[in-house]
């Protein structure tokens, strides 16, 4: 399940918020990807800002990126709001990318 989960990870990379240059993974709006025996994937996200206006736009866009990896057979995004999202949860190169250094 493993490769499942990179390559779902990998589509991820391909999803940005439309306000922000970096992608949601190393945004680090993604803190879970899994996949069961079933090929079922499960995904837990948050957002920026609990009324982010593209809620359900990246809500759809994640959904979208787990069910393009080969075999997934069905795909759950959850949103959650905890833990809180804050800068610290953003790879380095993000943080670079956006100037927090």
């Amino acid at each position: 399940m493993q490769e499942k989960i990179e390559q779902i990870i990998e589509n991820l990379k391909e999803v940005y918020d439309p306000e922000i240059p970096v992608n949601i993974y190393d945004l680090g709006l993604i803190y879970n990807v899994d996949v069961d025996e079933n090929l079922d994937a499960k995904v837990i996200m948050t957002l920026t800002a609990p009324g982010c206006p593209v809620a359900d736009q990246l809500v759809q866009e994640v959904h979208d990126a787990a069910m393009a990896a080969e075999g997934i057979k069905s795909a759950e995004v959850e949103l959650t709001f905890e833990p809180a999202w804050d800068k610290s949860m953003m790879s380095e190169e993000a943080r670079l990318e956006l100037g927090f250094f």
